[in-house]
């Protein structure tokens, strides 16, 4: 196959998509403007012909909506399937986008929302909070190779085209599964190294001696307080009334109140 895209095209349409999916979100086609936008430009270099052109971007302009990051990867295939198939390719071509957003969107929530990041924060956090600069400046590499490995994706699904997401499935559903049970044990780790809550009561007692409630506490279970704060801020988050803004909020009046009753430091 001849090729009528250059790499240029390529990573034009992949800088194109990474700047607009949350600015032109929709309830109606949901990203389907943000995919117009990225791939307009090289569709309209496949598709001189107005007709055709603009029927490939009515064909583009439809629901679709999936886990950003790993939309680069749906939408790099689209734009190569464009190039091989034509106007002829036009339903399988919506087909293949509808069918692998569903599973790509499980894949890319896991990985870039939580697993990644977290990892990534739970090494710079720690240097941060202690006044550490390589904490910012590991966070801030981490943006940096985040957006590189966006325009690499995007790459890699034009050259790959549907192979990526058929082939190699299995393998992603291995790589995710795996990344989710490290995900978990870095968050339970980061649990005592974050979070800082204490009971700094002390019980007097007539003969003279003293009881610290947090050293008891320790002997019992490490950490104990701030264990229970975290199961009672995921049970809370739960409820269909609690809001993210408004536990932030219960944890603050609650902190606020126990340390001036001397309860919680």
């Amino acid at each position: 196959m001849n090729k009528v895209l250059t790499k240029k095209d390529v990573n034009n349409a992949g800088l194109r998509w990474m700047v607009m999916p949350m600015s032109s979100f929709c309830y109606e086609v949901q990203f389907g403007q943000a995919v117009v936008y990225a791939l307009s430009p090289a569709l309209r270099k496949l598709y001189p012909n107005d007709e055709d052109y603009l029927a490939a971007i009515n064909n583009h302009f439809k629901y679709f909506n999936t886990q950003p990051y790993m939309c680069q990867i749906v939408l790099g295939a689209a734009l190569g399937m464009e190039e091989q198939l034509g106007r002829e390719g036009a339903e399988t071509i919506q087909e293949f986008k509808t069918g692998v957003m569903g599973p790509l969107a499980g894949i890319g929530d896991t990985l870039f929302w939580v697993v990644i990041p977290t990892i990534w924060a739970s090494i710079a956090s720690p240097m941060a909070l202690e006044g550490n600069m390589t904490g910012l400046v590991l966070w801030s590499l981490f943006g940096v190779a985040l957006t590189l490995f966006r325009l690499k994706f995007f790459e890699w699904g034009y050259e790959l085209g549907t192979k990526l997401v058929t082939s190699l499935k299995s393998t992603l559903q291995v790589l995710t599964d795996a990344c989710s049970i490290l995900g978990l044990t870095v968050v339970g780790a980061l649990i005592p190294s974050v979070i800082s809550v204490k009971i700094p009561m002390i019980i007097e007692f007539a003969t003279g001696t003293s009881l610290s409630v947090q050293e008891q506490l320790d002997k019992i279970m490490p950490c104990m307080i701030p264990v229970i704060l975290t199961v009672i801020c995921y049970k809370l988050l739960g409820k269909k009334k609690v809001t993210m803004t408004k536990l932030v909020f219960i944890v603050l009046i609650v902190s606020i109140i126990g340390s001036s009753l001397g309860l919680l430091g």
